[in-house]
Parts: structure tokens; sequence; C-alpha cells
């Protein structure tokens, strides 16, 4: 067993399980390796620590977390000043490294969200197309992490979620909280939603270019 990689599946699972303390030890060779895993903040410190040697757009991370049931939602989210997305998922901590319907769900979220806002508060002239999901996601960090009964995976290596009726939980939690931080912080909002307007820009004129 190699102990680099244990070390990141338990400071992960400490991630993904705030408050939780886990304890790794490796006595198989004098003197004994140990570390400890433990976040109060859970995802929050999660996306802080992937965004560590970035710019960050906002102070703290947008956190977004929501149960129903036996169903639950937890989302952290920050952007930075790169023109790259990093999402991480997860479902019942599984990696879902191909992504899947959760995914889905905080995607058109993200998008609808942004656009409705950029609109409402006029940053996006009536003239101005819509921004597209490639433009809000250009510089996001993410770990969108969901907590379920009876979890569907596709393919033997559970590398994609499959329930479909977690889009549409995780696409209505994401549009409810997301709107009211963009209302409760104009400012900061106002500098995601110019960072994605700079993309859609970038990306119009790219094609103008191949066009051309």
């Amino acid at each position: 067993y190699r102990f680099e990689t244990i070390e990141q599946r338990l400071r992960e699972s400490a991630y993904l399980n705030k408050g939780v303390r886990i304890q790794l030890v490796d006595e198989r060779e004098p003197p004994a390796r140990e570390k400890t895993f433990y976040f109060e903040g859970g995802l929050q410190s999660f996306v802080r620590h992937m965004n560590r040697n970035k710019e960050t757009l906002t102070p703290r991370p947008i956190y977004v977390e929501k149960r129903e049931g036996t169903t639950q939602v937890e989302i952290a989210l920050q952007y930075n000043d790169t023109y790259t997305e990093n999402v991480l998922s997860f479902a019942n901590n599984i990696n879902t490294v191909d992504g899947g319907t959760h995914v889905t769900g905080f995607r058109a979220a993200l998008t609808s969200s942004l656009n409705d806002w950029a609109r409402k508060n006029g940053v996006l002239k009536e003239a101005d197309g819509n921004l597209s999901g490639d433009d809000v996601r250009e510089g996001l960090t993410a770990v969108i992490s969901v907590k379920l009964v009876e979890p569907q995976f596709e393919g033997q290596t559970k590398a994609k979620l499959g329930n479909v009726s977690m889009r549409s939980f995780v696409q209505k939690v994401v549009n409810e909280k997301l709107a009211e931080w963009l209302e409760e912080n104009p400012t900061e909002a106002n500098r995601v939603v110019k960072k994605a307007i700079s993309a859609a820009q970038a990306r119009v004129a790219a094609k103008n270019a191949r066009n051309a």
C-alpha cells in the first residue's frame, strides 16, 4: 500500500465529512508515519485548498447545503482569475470522475442563475446574447457532494451518477441558494459575471477570427 494514496483518500474523506477526525498511522517501518485530517469547514475548506495558490474573485467560497428526507446536497464554489474549470463531484463519498446527474443539475442552475442576475441588473444588455455554460465555468473551482439512498452508477467503476431525480433536486437547490447569494453580494456577483462576459467576448472573437 502506498502511504500517499491512502493519505489523499483520507484527506478527501475528511473534507467531505466536516467535523470528522481521521487518523492515519503507518507502523510498517520505524519511525511510524502519522497524519491526522480534520476540517471544520468541510467542502469550503476543500475549495480553499484547491484555490490556495490562486487569486480569487470572492474572499470566501459560496456555500450551498440542503437536505430533504434521505437526500442531501452540499456544494462549495469559488472563482479564481485563471481560465480553467476545476470541478470535483462525489456521490456517497465516491468520486464520480465522469460526473452525472448531480453535475448536470449544478451546471444548468449556475448558467441560468448568472444569466438571470446579469439581465436583471443590466450587466447584460438586451442586445447581448446569453452567457454559455463554458463562459460561466471559466475560472470556477467547485466541489459537489450528494448523499442518497440507492445510488445508481453507470459502469463498473462507479464513475458516473445516473439517478434522474438528483438532477432536478440539485438544480432547484442551487437556483434558490445562488440567487440569494447574488442578491446579497452585488459587488462580488458583478465581478463573477464580468469574468463570464469576458469569456463570452473572447469566445465570439475567436469564432469571428476562424470565420474570417
